[in-house]
């Protein structure tokens, strides 16, 4: 790599290695350590083309999940299956992995802005701005940008555009399929929420089972299927389609977690 070698969007390789190089080592106790990360099918990482691979999956922190994925998947591609033991695989770090995120967060205070650098697709939000419901346009520089990283490498994506479950899928993410034809490979999180603060800087609680699944690449007809039925595969396959809600009063649901919690770690 060239002491001055840059990515697509003008970030210098060497400055960005070393910025994945210090978040990876001082967030790894956060997935083994303080809290576990079970992880499953990360062999599928290994058999994955070096470009245009769009990662989809539900959303808990805002930035907590993500460098889950950055431990993932370099932990994978250096042979670790379904473990990020050892964090000596981040040292030479995949160097065209790029996340979407919204403008607005990643321009909230330094420590954003410095892991934008690490590989953040800044988009606008076309339907909230500072707490607010909006509609506006779709910014064509966003969509080209995502366009731009899928042919230099990987994309992860949160199609929901939110922390909340069970929100609807937005269908930016089905016309960047239809346009762009990546392999999709689904992910489905869970205990982020319950370990981390909404940011997923500050760890809330202790001990929390965090799961980590990697599912098939979908199988897509990007030339016959509709937005409205590509939108609906990512509904199932992230597992955020309404048919995975279950009813039940909120106060059961966290009495039932913390009992889940109790007997995975015996006490």
């Amino acid at each position: 790599m060239g002491l001055f070698k840059k990515n697509p969007f003008g970030h210098y390789l060497i400055l960005k290695k070393w910025l994945i190089r210090i978040f990876g080592v001082l967030t790894h106790r956060r997935y083994r350590g303080y809290n576990e990360l079970q992880i499953e099918g990360s062999e599928i990482i290994k058999n994955l083309p070096g470009t245009n691979v769009l990662f989809v999956s539900n959303h808990q922190t805002y930035f907590a999940d993500v460098t889950a994925m950055f431990h993932v998947f370099n932990a994978s591609l250096s042979g670790r299956v379904d473990s990020i033991k050892n964090v000596g695989y981040i040292w030479q770090p995949k160097m065209n992995i790029y996340y979407v995120a919204a403008k607005e967060t990643m321009k909230a205070g330094l420590l954003a802005r410095i892991m934008a650098y690490a590989g953040a697709i800044t988009v606008e939000r076309t339907w909230r701005a500072k707490g607010q419901e909006i509609k506006r346009e779709v910014n064509p520089n966003d969509t080209e940008n995502i366009g731009t990283a899928l042919d230099d490498g990987w994309v992860i994506t949160f199609p929901q555009g939110t922390t909340k479950p069970f929100k609807p899928i937005r269908k930016g993410t089905a016309h960047i399929i239809k346009n762009h034809k990546p392999i999709v490979i689904p992910i489905v999180i869970d205990g982020f929420r319950r370990s981390f603060d909404k940011k997923g800087l500050r760890i809330k609680k202790r001990g929390i089972l965090q799961t980590f699944q990697i599912k098939e690449p979908l199988d897509i007809d990007y030339e016959n299927e509709s937005i409205e039925e590509i939108v609906n595969k990512l509904e199932y396959a992230i597992e955020q389609h309404p048919s995975f809600l279950k009813v039940i009063p909120s106060e059961e649901i966290q009495a039932m977690e913390d009992l889940n919690e109790q007997r995975r770690w015996g006490y």
